[in-house]
C-alpha cells in the first residue's frame, strides 16, 4: 500500500463557499505546488483536522477540472465540525483517493439517470460534470434532486448551466408548500414515478439519505430496471479507508473498500445491515 494512503499530506483550503445553512464547499489544493490529484468520480478521501481527527468525505469535484479537489460538507460531528471552523488559507490533512468509483467505461453510450436527495448530490455532482465535460460520450442525461425546503437544495447555482447543456434534464422538487417555489412538490420517489422514465438502455444512480434510497430502489425495481443498472453510495460507516477498523464492514464486505459504488445486485446478496 502507498504511504499517502496511510499518512495524511497537508493541503490547503483555497476557497469556502457556503452552499446551506449546515453545508459548506471546501476547494483544496497541494502544498508542492502541482496541484495534480488523480481520481475517479464516487470515491472519496480522508480530510483530517490536525489534533481533532479525521473524517471520510465523497469528492465532489470532477476530474476533468484539474488542479484541485472539491468537497460538500455537511456539520454533523467533531470534525466536520472543525473542518466549518476554518477559514480559507488554512492547512488540513488528506489521504487517498479510496474507494471504486462508478464504472465510466460501461456508462458510455448510455442514457444515464440520475436521482439525489440533499447532500446526495454532492457524490454525484462530480460525475455529473464528467459526463458534461464529456458530453458526446453519453447518451440522455436526466438529474432528478429534491430536498426538504428549497434552501437545502445544493449547487443551485449550477442548475442553469445542467439544464441549457445538450440533451440534459433537470427535474427538481422539494417536500413540501415553501414561499415562492413554484416548483414540483413531493417527494423524490413520488416525482421518479411521475416521470416514469424506462429502463432500457438506462443506468440509474441514487444516492441520498437511506429512507430514500430505500424507496427509490423499490420504486426503479417496480419500473422494471435490473438490478445490475441501478447504483448507489455506502458512506454513513465508513471510517478508516482501508478496511483495517471494521466500521463499515457487512457480512465480509468492506465499503470502503469493495465500495463505496455499489449496484442493488451486490446489495441483494450483502446481510440486511446497510
Amino acid at each position: 500500500m502507498k504511504e499517502p494512503l496511510l499518512v495524511p499530506v497537508p493541503a490547503k483550503i483555497e476557497s469556502i463557499r457556503t452552499l446551506t445553512k449546515d453545508t459548506l464547499l471546501f476547494k483544496v489544493t497541494e502544498m508542492n505546488g502541482n496541484s495534480t490529484f488523480i481520481y475517479n468520480p464516487g470515491q472519496f478521501m480522508e480530510l483530517s483536522v490536525f489534533g481533532v481527527g479525521e473524517s471520510p468525505i465523497s469528492i465532489t469535484s470532477a476530474p476533468t477540472r484539474p488542479g484541485f479537489l472539491e468537497f460538500a460538507i455537511r456539520e454533523v460531528g467533531s470534525v466536520t465540525g472543525a473542518l466549518h471552523n476554518l477559514e480559507a488559507g488554512d492547512i488540513i490533512g488528506i489521504r487517498g483517493p479510496f474507494g471504486n468509483g462508478f464504472p465510466i467505461e460501461e456508462m458510455k453510450g448510455k442514457n444515464i439517470f440520475f436521482i439525489a436527495g440533499g447532500i446526495g448530490l454532492a457524490p454525484l455532482r462530480g460525475l455529473i460534470n464528467y459526463m458534461l465535460d464529456n458530453r458526446k460520450e453519453f447518451g440522455e442525461i436526466d438529474i432528478l434532486y429534491g430536498a426538504r425546503t428549497p434552501e437545502l437544495l445544493c449547487f443551485s447555482d449550477e442548475f442553469e448551466t445542467w439544464k441549457k447543456a445538450p440533451r440534459t434534464h433537470l427535474h427538481l422538487t422539494v417536500d413540501t408548500e415553501s414561499p415562492g417555489w413554484n416548483g414540483h412538490i413531493g417527494l423524490v420517489p413520488v416525482l421518479l414515478k411521475e416521470l416514469a422514465l424506462p429502463p432500457e438502455d438506462r443506468i440509474a444512480i441514487a444516492c441520498g439519505p437511506p429512507v430514500m434510497i430505500k424507496f427509490t430502489l423499490a420504486v426503479l425495481t417496480a419500473m422494471g430496471y435490473p438490478g445490475e443498472r441501478i447504483m448507489t453510495t455506502l458512506e454513513l460507516k465508513m471510517k478508516c479507508g482501508v478496511g483495517k477498523c471494521g466500521r463499515c464492514n457487512i457480512g465480509s464486505t468492506f465499503v470502503c473498500t469493495d465500495g463505496p459504488v455499489f449496484r442493488f445486485s451486490e446489495l441483494k446478496e450483502l446481510p440486511q445491515e446497510y
